[in-house]
């Protein structure tokens, strides 16, 4: 997968994860696990393809500017 994909998939999951109501506790928990799953395959390949970033706060902030950019280029 290219680091855009991976991205566009960890801030989907994470966009979910905020519309899941507090007291559905196992959705939550589901999509939290998916979310970290994500997140560190996100950091992975952002080292491997040499996308700087300083923490798993940057790492996060800089997928939803990937996908942003990747949306904007290819008009969706």
């Amino acid at each position: 997968m290219t680091v855009l994909e991976i991205a566009r998939i960890y801030t989907d999951l994470v966009k979910t994860e905020r519309e899941i109501p507090e007291e559905e506790h196992q959705s939550k928990e589901r999509i939290d696990a998916l979310r970290t799953k994500y997140h560190e395959l996100l950091m992975e390949k952002m080292r491997e393809e040499q996308i700087d970033f300083s923490d798993r706060f940057d790492a996060a902030a800089k997928a939803f500017d990937l996908v942003r950019e990747g949306d904007a280029k290819y008009g969706k």
